[in-house]
């Protein structure tokens, strides 16, 4: 059992609101960078709560201030806004209404958490010690340039500077009430490879006459899986992933071009350079062994996401006194995912958290998934964090 503090008791009453605002969302999901619909909810959300708001031309994101003359330390929190191409297999009674779209990875919980955050924190203005930024982000999960790095590019942690960040993420494998959290690394780095092999092409009855590019793109996924089992440190979690293999047009005929697309993961930046360049290396050995040539297209996508020793702790802290200790999970170790809040944590100290939304006894769907169904209550949880975690801070 949680423990319900004033903020948790507060935000339960704030429920049907949150879950007005989540049914909204999550009917009229928009991907990253096409968040327009979601933007003007948004904005009409912060203004029927009297937060000034801040948008930008050609830009979906959206920043909101509380306690804008405040002279304490100054918080910010954010909430990620896109949503998946991904088709929903819910029975939600506001289950998707655009095909193939749908809030699969909980981003419409993340916002509805913050709008009801800000609700409480525009009530208890008076009290607060310093401003509240709210971050609203859009294109999380593009994955390459994603939404934070335009977002601060914009000013989203000037006018005041900004002194600490907080944001949290669902997480079906927590159950509902408690709350993930970890000190230094928590997520890993995401990159993106293109292998493009070119080969000789011909007829498939006679492959000698040439080097078979589907072959070589065959031994370019194995050879890539022994870069980490037998290149790398063994302690050192590394993680490269192939997602796509295309080429080819007919059974009895060998296409000159193959190209794989895939992930790379690591923890370190150390690492992360190590693997980029043994990757280069390998994947042209390999190809030129078989007589073919192979073009590399790599991209560094997000990177390490840290979380502030300092900033952590006083956050746990202050969400065991909102929560209950108990309520609190210490992660073992970081996962392999990615997000771009780790932008944020390079420019100022802060955490990032995990939010349980699995009720005990039932199963959990996995994020990404068609499946994938938080219930409203999480929000409640969603909401009192936010507020605890930032009052926290600005009491130090």
């Amino acid at each position: 059992m949680t423990r319900a503090g004033a903020w948790t008791r507060e935000a339960r009453r704030w429920l049907p609101k949150m879950a007005s605002w989540r049914a909204s969302f999550h009917e009229e999901p928009e991907v990253a960078n096409e968040e327009v619909r979601t933007q003007a909810k948004l904005v009409g959300a912060l203004a029927s709560l009297g937060i000034p708001v801040k948008t930008f031309p050609s830009f979906t994101g959206v920043l909101g201030t509380i306690g804008a003359g405040l002279e304490g330390p100054v918080v910010a929190l954010r909430a990620d806004m896109d949503a998946l191409p991904v088709g929903e297999a819910t029975s939600l009674a506001c289950r998707s209404r655009i095909p193939g779209r749908m809030h699969a990875c909980g981003h419409d919980i993340h916002m509805a958490s913050l709008l009801g955050a800000a609700a409480l924190f525009k009530r208890h203005e008076r009290s607060l010690r310093g401003p509240i930024r709210l971050l609203f982000q859009p294109a999380e999960e593009e994955g390459a340039r994603g939404g934070a790095l335009p977002l601060l590019e914009r000013g989203a942690f000037e006018r005041p500077s900004v002194d600490y960040v907080v944001g949290q993420h669902v997480a079906p494998e927590i159950p509902l009430g408690h709350v993930g959290w970890k000190t230094g690394p928590i997520m890993a780095a995401a990159d993106h490879f293109v292998l493009t092999v070119s080969g000789t092409g011909g007829h498939a009855a006679y492959p000698q006459r040439g080097a078979d590019a589907v072959v070589v793109a065959s031994e370019l996924v194995q050879g890539l899986q022994t870069l980490v089992s037998r290149a790398r440190d063994p302690l050192e979690p590394v993680v490269i992933s192939v997602g796509s293999i295309h080429g080819g047009t007919r059974h009895n005929i060998l296409p000159d071009e193959v190209v794989l697309e895939g992930t790379v993961r690591t923890l370190r930046p150390e690492t992360r350079n190590q693997v980029e360049r043994q990757l280069r290396q390998r994947v042209h050995h390999i190809a030129a062994s078989s007589g073919a040539r192979v073009r590399v297209q790599y991209h560094r996508g997000y990177p390490v996401t840290v979380n502030s020793p300092t900033a952590t702790r006083l956050v746990v802290d202050a969400l065991a006194d909102e929560l209950g200790e108990d309520a609190l999970l210490e992660l073992e170790r970081p996962v392999m995912g990615a997000e771009d809040f780790s932008r944020y944590l390079e420019r100022t100290p802060g955490t990032f958290l995990f939010l349980g939304v699995t009720v005990p006894g039932t199963r959990a769907n996995p994020l990404h998934s068609p499946r994938f169904a938080p219930p409203d209550s999480a929000m409640v949880a969603g909401a009192a964090v936010l507020a605890a975690a930032a009052t926290g801070l600005q009491a130090q």
